[in-house]
């Protein structure tokens, strides 16, 4: 467990390091083709990235759970099993008791969301509460909790940044040679020649830039989901909780019925259709369930 959760968070960092590395790239192109010194592009766009998502930060978890159509639970006694697991678990964790949404959907899944400890939510569906055992439910919050103690939505907020700020660069750049901001570094003769080839440049840089960021805002994602496992297990000390938690999920297929592609990321199974679960990898939120499983239960075999 501890040489899992160790690396996941290295590779974590190994993307946002390469993430950061081509946003560099970008804003020295940009600076450059415009007679700057290869900050002034990047300094824009970040802040302009980073204006956008303010709105996100200290209201993204209101958002989420408006989008889901959850209701918060308010007190104990209407599921007091789900109260008491997400409360002895915030205990042993060592965080405050995050507030409990319920949705009423027949997909069992489950989500975190809150920029900290402090402003946490755990939301839960119907579905999942009907087929899980307590030790099962336990998994399941344990994974949860986890990405609210690893600060997982400020780690995907940067990464929200990084994307809003390749799309923000390329579109500057295209832009830029449309209206021939680059001419007058190569002269009245070759101007014209000099704009082409770098509207061409803008053009692909427009296309491949914002694709490229969210590839590694998804891979990313998909490793805080394998934190989230390992660190889950170490909380409650007994990964095939969680593993027996997603065999079922998995075996349920069942997509939830209001689905929506800016929470994708924030469930723990991916909740689109079986269309969707088949898709490449490569796009997706999630890593593979049978790959999760299977390493957990690795945890278990190297006890």
């Amino acid at each position: 467990m501890y040489s899992e959760i160790a690396s996941s968070k290295r590779q974590t960092w190994i993307l946002i390091g390469a993430f950061t590395g081509i946003l560099a790239v970008a804003g020295w192109a940009f600076g450059t083709y415009f007679d700057q010194d290869g900050y002034t592009g990047i300094a824009i766009a970040l802040i302009i990235s980073i204006g956008m998502t303010l709105v996100s930060w200290f209201a993204g978890d209101r958002i989420a759970l408006s989008s889901t159509g959850a209701m918060e639970l308010t007190n104990r006694d209407t599921f007091p099993t789900l109260w008491n697991v997400v409360e002895n678990l915030a205990i042993t964790a060592g965080i405050p008791r995050p507030r409990i949404y319920i949705v009423q959907d027949q997909s069992p899944n489950a989500f975190a969301t809150g920029r900290d400890p402090q402003h946490a939510s755990i939301c839960v569906t119907t579905g999942l509460l009907q087929i899980m055992d307590r030790t099962e439910l336990e998994g399941v919050i344990s994974h949860e909790l986890s990405h609210v103690r690893n600060y997982d939505s400020r780690v995907m907020m940067l990464a929200v940044v990084l994307v809003g700020a390749l799309a923000l660069m390329g579109n500057l750049f295209m832009r830029g040679a449309l209206f021939g901001g680059g001419r007058r570094r190569g002269g009245r003769d070759n101007g014209g020649e000099v704009g082409l080839i770098l509207m061409i440049v803008g053009l692909v840089f427009l296309i491949l830039s914002p694709i490229i960021g969210q590839l590694m805002k998804l891979a990313v994602s998909r490793k805080r989901e394998y934190l989230a496992d390992a660190s889950g297990a170490l909380l409650t000390r007994y990964p095939e909780g969680l593993a027996s938690a997603l065999e079922k999920i998995r075996d349920a297929g069942l997509p939830l019925q209001h689905p929506s592609t800016a929470t994708d990321h924030l469930w723990i199974s991916e909740p689109g259709s079986s269309l969707k679960a088949r898709a490449s990898n490569l796009f997706s939120t999630h890593p593979p369930i049978n790959e999760r499983i299977k390493r957990l239960r690795a945890m278990i075999d190297t006890a």
